[in-house]
């Protein structure tokens, strides 16, 4: 009896086995990251860039070439390392073009993010001319920030966001999440109408 028990057991374990899990192995979901067209009103604000330099956000802004928009900060180590990467990665496979794209990284954390940690940040991340990083007051910033509709109460709450700004006709390419470089690569290529 003891040794019928023994075999029932395992069979009984994998007939039930069988009938609770699928036959093909199931796939993990590809998480894809949001794509929307957005109008925002820039505010016209004089911000601080890595160099020590005032800086007018809306000229800044204001181009007719694309410009790609984050909000990120100095001492983070999860979310903006990844989207200050996808800059890199950006300005290393657009090569001597990458003077066709302007990038604009705003601090979420004015507070901590002088001229020098954002410069120290820049070379971290190997940036090229045309890669900007901007600071101002707490409140100019959360301007910024409404403005974008991208407002947080505090920088351990932020997301993965980049906003492209599309030249012909002033609007944004709002990418939420997190993209490989080809993705990123592929949303600059066809607001800038290579694709």
């Amino acid at each position: 009896m003891k040794r019928l028990s023994t075999l029932i057991t395992p069979l009984v374990l994998s007939i039930l086995m069988a009938a609770v899990l699928p036959a093909t192995p199931v796939k993990a979901e590809t998480v894809k990251y949001k794509r929307t067209l957005e109008r925002y009103i820039i505010p016209d604000l004089a911000l601080i860039n890595q160099d020590g330099k005032r800086v007018r956000l809306r000229s800044i802004l204001k181009s007719d070439t694309p410009v790609i928009v984050d909000f990120i900060y100095g001492t983070c180590t999860t979310i903006c390392p990844v989207l200050s990467a996808g800059f890199t990665n950006l300005q290393s496979k657009l090569g001597a073009t990458g003077q066709n794209v302007r990038l604009v990284s705003i601090t979420i954390d004015p507070e901590n993010d002088s001229p020098k940690v954002m410069k120290d940040y820049l070379k971290r991340f190997r940036a090229r001319p045309g890669w900007d990083f901007l600071t101002g007051s707490r409140a100019d910033i959360d301007v910024v920030m409404k403005a974008f509709n991208a407002y947080i109460p505090d920088k351990m709450s932020h997301y993965p966001l980049n906003m492209i700004l599309v030249p012909r006709d002033g609007s944004w390419v709002r990418l939420l999440g997190i993209m490989s470089s080809r993705e990123f690569l592929e949303e600059y290529q066809r607001v800038a109408g290579k694709r």
